[in-house]
């Protein structure tokens, strides 16, 4: 069921997830060249010349899970139609977002393939999308707990 107005919140939320798996394909189509500016690092770089699947397995499968995490924002929104077990999974791809937004910081300098600037820009990213998903979810909660009652 469609709420009266999609809510804004949850679609910014759903857009920067899909935007964010589109980046995601584009490493695929070209190369290393993405993967080093996205931060992937140059494993990733160098397994994507020598042609290995791992690079491509590795980010299509990021890139379905945002992709689906995307889906699901829209569906909270509104936008789409109601996807099942919506509440719990807008609540766990929130804190996912926010988990990954603040926690991943301690552990720059011990993860130095990646660089410093990598990893501010992606937990910026991924706090910001926490916010987006954390301010839409409280707002539309009460109707996807009424929408789950209704059947």
């Amino acid at each position: 069921m469609r709420h009266e107005r999609a809510n804004r919140w949850l679609i910014a939320a759903g857009l920067g997830s899909a935007l964010a798996a589109l980046l995601h394909l584009g490493c695929i189509a070209f190369g290393a060249p993405w993967y080093r500016f996205f931060g992937a690092g140059e494993r990733m770089a160098q397994l994507a010349i020598a042609g290995s699947p791992y690079p491509t397995v590795v980010t299509l499968l990021i890139a379905g899970v945002l992709a689906i995490w995307a889906l699901y924002a829209l569906s909270g929104a509104g936008a789409i139609r109601r996807l099942p077990l919506l509440r719990s999974a807008l609540c766990a791809i929130t804190a996912v977002y926010l988990l990954r937004g603040v926690v991943a910081l301690p552990f720059v300098a011990q993860l130095p393939e990646r660089s410093p600037a990598f990893w501010y820009w992606s937990s910026a990213i991924c706090f910001v999308l926490a916010a987006l998903h954390l301010i839409g979810l409280r707002q539309v909660w009460a109707h996807l707990s009424a929408s789950r009652r209704v059947r």
